[in-house]
């Protein structure tokens, strides 16, 4: 069954290829590995954006929030952008509003405002509603599956079909595409007896996205696909977004899992609860969570770092159970895989043992 495309306010409908400056993807290569972010980094980048369109965005916004922002001085205000990007205050009321029952809705001005301020031309502007894209992507999934949720979500579905189609511009019809080392070409470090080998025709390329093609409402078969898309925009600028918005991911993506656990078979049987929000995971969208999922793994010192390291391993434990479940080799060898680097980690932590070491001792063995 197809989900019905509803209008919108702003309907990217009508121009599905819409310009935008910033392009987040590149067609032959991937997002590079995300470096440790700091308050320097967060301000330059969200500092780059026109005051003009970032003070009137910031005031649209304001009209909508329930409580005025104290974060806002007068004396020496921060730039808009920034403020928009890392208040807490402003985040948080941004998210109970996404998060109310009514959201979603073709003619939430909430909606509209992520909407316009996404199609705007300023990427930093941009950045702000990729903020929230883990939390938009969760309440949509979550809601569209449900069979006693009978509101229209043509809020949601804009927003995900301006990222969408916003891709698909500056994809220009290609695959991102990453070339693999090939162990059978020869070293140019050593001479080789077998012949050269033309590398221009022996490439070893792995698609990690496909290309897109353009679409102008979200249908069933094609939803995946288009959350998928929208969570690679997030990825491609996971460095600088604030840790709430990978907690609202690490949340979201174990209850999709269907919270499962290890050794069902022992546990007592499990509330309905635990199944609520459990979707299904074609690889089209469980690629781009794993490499979000891969990022939040990474941990830190903070007390919010090891947070959303604790989170982002109970969503990885509950997704690797999922994909045993499902008989899902590739969705197996892929969270399998982070679970044992994740305990590679604590086992070097507990036991740092250097073997090339010699050590000094007095009992002579024979």
């Amino acid at each position: 069954m197809s989900t019905p495309s509803n209008s919108h306010p702003s309907s990217p409908t009508t121009s599905p290829t819409s310009p935008c400056v910033d392009s987040t993807s590149s067609p032959t290569t991937p997002a590079p590995p995300p470096p440790t972010i700091t308050a320097t980094t967060t301000t330059e980048a969200a500092t780059t954006s026109s005051p003009t369109k970032a003070q009137a965005a910031l005031e649209s916004l304001t009209s909508l929030l329930p409580t005025p922002v104290s974060s806002l001085s007068p004396t020496s205000p921060p730039p808009p952008a920034f403020l928009l990007l890392t208040s807490p205050e402003i985040s948080s009321q941004i998210s109970t509003l996404l998060r109310q029952p009514s959201s979603g809705s073709g003619d939430n001005h909430l909606c509209r405002w992520l909407y316009d301020t996404f199609h705007s031309s300023d990427p930093s502007l941009q950045l702000i509603v990729l903020r929230f894209i883990p939390l938009i992507s969760g309440l949509y999934l979550t809601r569209v599956t449900q069979h006693h949720h009978r509101q229209p979500l043509a809020g949601f579905e804009a927003i995900l079909l301006a990222l969408y189609a916003h891709e698909t511009t500056a994809r220009n019809n290609q695959p991102i595409t990453v070339t693999v080392p090939d162990l059978s070409h020869p070293s140019i470090y050593h001479e080789s007896s077998s012949p050269q080998r033309n590398n221009s025709t022996d490439l070893n390329i792995a698609v990690i996205s496909h290309s897109l093609e353009p679409h102008g409402t979200v249908r069933s078969t094609r939803r995946a696909r288009i959350v998928g898309v929208a969570l690679e925009l997030f990825f491609s600028k996971i460095w600088i977004m604030p840790l709430e918005s990978k907690l609202d991911f690490c949340e979201f993506l174990e209850q999709w899992s269907g919270h499962q656990k290890d050794g069902d078979n022992n546990d007592e049987d499990k509330s309905g609860d635990d199944e609520e929000g459990k979707i299904l995971l074609p690889w089209e969208l469980l690629g781009p969570c794993l490499r979000i999922l891969g990022h939040c793994l990474l941990g830190g010192d903070t007390e919010k770092e090891v947070l959303l390291h604790e989170k982002a391993f109970r969503a990885c434990k509950s997704l690797y159970y999922r994909a045993m479940h499902d008989v899902n080799p590739k969705a197996i060898l892929a969270a399998g895989s982070l679970l044992k680097l994740v305990k590679m980690e604590k086992d070097s932590k507990v036991d740092e043992v250097d073997y090339t070491e010699i050590r000094s001792s007095r009992v002579i063995s024979i």
